[in-house]
């Protein structure tokens, strides 16, 4: 027996599953899927992204519709435009062999009417950003009343969002339902919030421990001065020349100014962000996905419900200020059972952090240095030389032009010839990185009660240069702020007072 069909999926079901080439469930799949085909319990689910979510609640689902019933028997809603395009997609590869149930995508950015026409026709299951549903519920679009199964997927997602007041809305107005199923990657108070106020002794899974990160990914950070974190970024998409990776940025502004940086000397890279129309970013998407660009750079608002598989590396330009959200973006990789490494750039200020989110992930992170200029183009010679040596010329008619080249090349040695291919393919990264600096802070690893200490010689190096930086001037250190009603304006003008300076040459200064 399948081991599907053991958790008393439909053959239909089984069936489409075994064609995907699956054969035994993940754990959050194992788990819910027993508990959910009884149609009648109210659950939460506590799994990272990339575990197998999606069917945990999709196959279920599919096995409860009564394809008879041409009305909105379940409802699935979730943050972003992406994730409700994936959950949709999931379902019909899972409906392969099951036939007269119909679904409908409802999501902003696109044609309401078209979406109210389709639901006039007649669906089983509506999957809906927060936002959108609520139109139609207002339009009176959507009928809830009959609706049996609502599944909140990302829970914490949405409420990070700002949308809180939307999901209490929508569960009002699906007075009828049977259950609620809630996925979740962690569980904040909010969201426990909603199983208290809307759930009734909901059986709670938790795959891992509760806000942990997957147990694949390898978290790594590197500690750089401020106004090197770019520098720095780019040694490390040089030193991994098969990265396939989102860069995270606090900022939109930031976003879009790597990403321009990064494009103007040739790397394939977009920024995704706000800002950006729904058409926009689906051709970025599009384009990430079909492997057309190496590097998405994205802020945690726009990569929200982003599913994208072989996804290599996750880098953190910048901590996030909620450390929750670190969940989130390092879940981007190293998803259906797959490796792989989020990095995160420090100032030596962050690094405190570090061991906060390795309490909250439950897993070590390793502190790694920049690579130096001579490690990276090492790095890119002998990625080049691998995809000279598997280069397929098995298509080509170059046996046509081989006499020419033997011609060509007869008085050059082999080694003549591979200096020269090298010299090609790499002067540029050569001579960038000819006299490139060390861009590792000296600090030690953190030790185990979150404090750094730099070495001794390095202290004194750096008393030294804070010395030099003086170059003549005094230091005076005032010990008074706002609690003593002195604020900076009084400050600067008890400066110009005493000194005699005109405030423009203060401000020159």
């Amino acid at each position: 027996m399948n081991a599907f069909q053991a958790l008393g999926l439909n053959e239909q079901l089984v069936q489409a599953i075994t064609d995907l080439g699956f054969e035994n469930p993940t754990p959050i799949q194992e788990q819910a899927i027993p508990v959910l085909l009884s149609g009648t319990t109210d659950f939460v689910g506590l799994a990272q992204t990339g575990t197998g979510k999606t069917a945990a609640f999709g196959l279920p689902l599919l096995h409860l519709i009564d394809p008879a019933q041409r009305h909105p028997q379940a409802l699935i809603v979730c943050p972003t435009r992406e994730l409700c395009l994936q959950i949709t997609n999931d379902l019909m590869i899972f409906m392969k062999h099951t036939k007269g149930v119909y679904t409908e995508a409802v999501y902003g950015g696109t044609s309401i009417m078209m979406q109210i026409k389709n639901l006039r026709k007649g669906v089983h299951i509506v999957i809906a950003t927060p936002g959108r549903l609520i139109d139609l519920i207002e339009r009176k679009a959507i009928d809830l009343q009959k609706v049996k199964y609502v599944v909140l997927d990302e829970a914490d997602e949405m409420l990070n969002m700002g949308f809180r007041d939307d999901i209490d809305f929508v569960l009002k107005n699906t007075i009828n339902r049977e259950s609620i199923w809630l996925f979740s990657a962690t569980m904040p108070p909010e969201v426990r919030a909603i199983a208290k106020n809307f759930m009734e002794n909901p059986k709670e899974i938790t795959v891992g421990k509760k806000n942990s990160g997957n147990a694949n990914i390898d978290h790594q950070f590197m500690t750089v001065a401020a106004h090197q974190r770019y520098e720095a970024l780019k040694r490390v998409i040089d030193f991994n020349p098969g990265m396939y990776g989102i860069i995270f940025t606090r900022t939109k502004l930031d976003a879009q100014d790597i990403a321009e940086k990064l494009t103007r000397e040739g790397y394939e890279i977009e920024a995704l962000h706000g800002d950006l129309t729904q058409q926009q970013r689906d051709k970025v998407m599009g384009r990430f996905r079909q492997k057309h660009l190496q590097l998405l750079i994205a802020t945690d608002v726009a990569a929200r419900g982003i599913d994208v598989d072989g996804i290599t590396h996750v880098i953190n330009y910048e901590l996030p200020d909620d450390i929750e959200v670190y969940t989130h973006r390092s879940g981007r990789t190293a998803r259906a059972g797959k490796t792989g490494i989020c990095l995160s750039i420090c100032h030596s200020r962050e690094t405190f952090k570090i061991k906060q989110l390795e309490r909250m992930v439950n897993s070590q992170f390793h502190k790694i240095d920049v690579p130096s200029g001579k490690e990276v183009c090492r790095k890119q010679f002998f990625h080049f030389m691998d995809k000279l040596m598997s280069a397929d010329v098995s298509n080509g008619d170059y046996e046509t032009y081989m006499p020419d080249l033997q011609e060509k090349f007869k008085d050059i040695t082999k080694e003549e010839i591979l200096q020269r291919v090298a010299s090609l393919e790499f002067d540029h990264f050569l001579k960038y990185y000819e006299n490139a600096q060390d861009l590792n802070t000296n600090m030690r690893a953190p030790a185990m009660d979150g404090n750094f200490t730099p070495r001794d010689n390095d202290s004194r190096k750096e008393r030294s240069n804070f010395n030099q930086r003086d170059n003549g001037y005094t230091r005076l250190f005032i010990n008074l702020g706002t609690k003593d009603g002195f604020y900076k304006a009084n400050f600067l003008q008890f400066i110009l007072d005493e000194s005699n300076l005109k405030k423009r040459s203060a401000w020159q200064s």
